[in-house]
């Protein structure tokens, strides 16, 4: 296995969120990467390299030019007015029939490619997310290159980025770039397997109409958590992306054995879909100490999970995502890896 991981990701700190009614420190922290890539590197897997600068193209055949010109520009324009505390919009646009119109004021577009409080721009920001998105622009065109797993440090995670929406610590969308990157590689079909506590809104609306890219999510009831307004059962796609989204959330307690069987729905979807190709969305927030999420998940769960992945033999591409019990981070997500890599090492080993 190779890893990619960038140094810049530590640009991205000093960040706050909206949160329970409060403005609060952000939950999504620059150790989180860090423990990540020692667990990776304690663990001896393999390599942990910086990814090279494929440019935007690779972004922009996802995000809309526009939204990607506002990230890359937002902090100047908001330092411009004097300030230098975090951007937060204050205002969002909220539907209601009224057309979609781009505010020339930094104010107006914080709200208009924003879908929560939970995306703070900060000096370092812009650098952070280009740089996390060339990770996983790195680990696909590994699996290019004829590698069978890879793995991306990306820091901000990316799963709840739509193609012109910001929310829930996501800029750009890191797993599904990877996707689109695989698909433009030569793979005719890449699934992506999203297991962050969270459900993956944004991967879900920028592949719901297209049929070469099968999505499925396992994660909290949207009736009860955040991202609150997508991740029902009943989301399965629409025109040529009919039945190719599987969403299965899980209520609040749910422990190891019960995500497992729910896992093991999607794998099997996975593997009757035909796909050539896998991108995991790899958050560990399901862990029972996590913070901000309600499942009871232990660190074997996550090495048995690495080990049911591994089952569908497609060559794999882990993205970093979700996951804020600091302590226990690095371990958890380095512990799906160790189970996909040591069941290939069973599973192959001549007898």
């Amino acid at each position: 296995m190779l890893a990619y991981y960038s140094p810049r990701h530590l640009l991205h700190r000093d960040q706050s969120e909206f949160i329970g009614g409060q403005l609060r420190p952000g939950f999504e922290l620059p150790v989180r990467a860090e423990r990540v890539r020692q667990a990776y590197l304690d663990a001896a897997l393999g390599n942990c390299i910086e990814p090279p600068d494929q440019g935007l193209e690779p972004v922009l055949a996802v995000h809309d030019a526009a939204y990607v010109d506002f990230l890359a520009g937002a902090w100047s324009e908001w330092a411009a007015l004097g300030h230098r505390h975090p951007a937060l919009p204050m205002i969002w646009h909220a539907g209601a029939g009224l057309p979609r119109i781009v505010p020339r004021h930094i104010e107006g577009r914080l709200g208009f490619y924003s879908i929560d409080a939970g995306c703070a721009i900060v000096e370092g920001t812009w650098p952070a997310v280009y740089w996390s998105a060339q990770c996983a622009i790195a680990g696909a065109d590994a699996l290019g290159e004829g590698r069978r797993s890879a793995f991306a440090i990306c820091r901000p995670p990316g799963h709840h980025a739509a193609a012109a929406l910001m929310g829930g610590y996501c800029y750009l969308n890191n797993a599904a770039i990877a996707a689109e990157r695989l698909r433009r590689r030569g793979f005719a079909r890449v699934a992506i397997l999203d297991v962050d506590y969270h459900h993956g809104n944004g991967t879900q609306s920028i592949f719901w109409r297209r049929g070469d890219v099968f999505f499925a999510s396992l994660h909290a009831d949207p009736h009860d958590d955040y991202p609150y307004f997508s991740g029902h059962a009943d989301e399965c796609g629409e025109g040529p992306g009919l039945g190719q989204t599987l969403n299965l959330p899980l209520p609040a307690g749910t422990t190891g054995a019960a995500y497992l069987a729910a896992f093991d729905r999607a794998i099997d979807a996975i593997a009757a879909g035909g796909c050539d190709a896998l991108v995991v969305s790899l958050g560990v927030d399901t862990f029972d100490g996590d913070p901000i999420s309600k499942f009871r998940l232990h660190h074997a769960d996550y090495l048995e999970m690495g080990r049911r992945m591994r089952r569908l033999g497609l060559p794999a591409l882990f993205v970093f995502e979700g996951g804020y019990a600091t302590d226990e981070v690095g371990d958890n997500t380095v512990a799906v890896l160790v189970g996909h890599e040591s069941a290939g090492s069973e599973k192959e080993r001549p007898t």
